[in-house]
């Protein structure tokens, strides 16, 4: 694409450098007060390249004032085809961690950090290819207003991509895992562990039933912290 004379050659974003910005943002100055204001307009979003190859927006979904929202990385093959947010296998893995954790997935909130799905084409399959910091920021303003209208008591960061959203910075996940973290920046408090796409990619099965393990007692601290949660 050529440059007009008039196109900016950096765009700085909180303080931060970032790509060229040749797409349409959506103002930020646009104020929202409900959920389904913010998934309509998020509808159209064209804040970066990914909404080209994409079905459509994968936005949040969950009661309006969860106590608990989980933040994924960004849709896969199956959330981008139903326009829901993990429905695809690492949901699958997500929901049954939260059953024998005794969590309720109908009162959380559960979202991602990137609301397009970002995939290489490979014959018939789309692979999923993880969302670079200029995607991660662009987003982040959508992600921004779901915290501040739903309001949780603990936001929950499941893999790196949802870490660096939510805390600003990039993260060891095993540094910080399990940890209840005060976030001065926001009104919830902070959680991170793995994504459970990752326990998709265990090397055996003992290693899966591992990780697996670990992925539940995590969901059991967070029933304990919130019990509002609980099934």
């Amino acid at each position: 694409m050529r440059r007009s004379a008039d196109m900016p050659s950096r765009h700085i974003h909180h303080g931060r450098t970032s790509e060229p910005d040749l797409f349409r943002q959506e103002p930020v100055e646009r104020h929202f007060s409900s959920l389904k204001q913010v998934r309509e307009a998020a509808e159209t979003c064209e804040r970066c390249p990914l909404y080209r190859n994409a079905t459509q927006t994968v936005f949040g979904e969950g009661p309006a004032h969860a106590p608990v929202m989980f933040i994924g990385e960004q849709p896969g093959d199956q959330e981008d085809l139903q326009g829901k947010p993990f429905v695809g296998p690492a949901g699958k893995i997500f929901d049954r961690a939260l059953e024998e954790a005794g969590v309720d997935r109908k009162l959380v909130y559960v979202t991602n950090a990137v609301k397009h799905f970002k995939f290489e084409p490979r014959g018939r399959r789309r692979l999923h290819k993880k969302p670079n910091a200029y995607e991660i920021e662009r987003c982040s303003w959508w992600l921004d207003t779901e915290l501040r209208l739903v309001k949780p008591r603990l936001a929950v960061a499941l893999g790196a991509t949802a870490a660096r959203a939510l805390l600003g910075k990039v993260t060891t996940i095993s540094r910080i895992r399990g940890d209840f973290l005060k976030l001065p920046e926001r009104e919830a408090d902070g959680f991170v562990t793995v994504h459970p796409s990752s326990l998709l990619r265990a090397p055996d099965e003992a290693s899966r039933e591992r990780e697996y393990a670990r992925f539940v007692a995590d969901m059991k601290a967070i029933g304990r912290h919130i019990p509002d949660v609980r099934a």
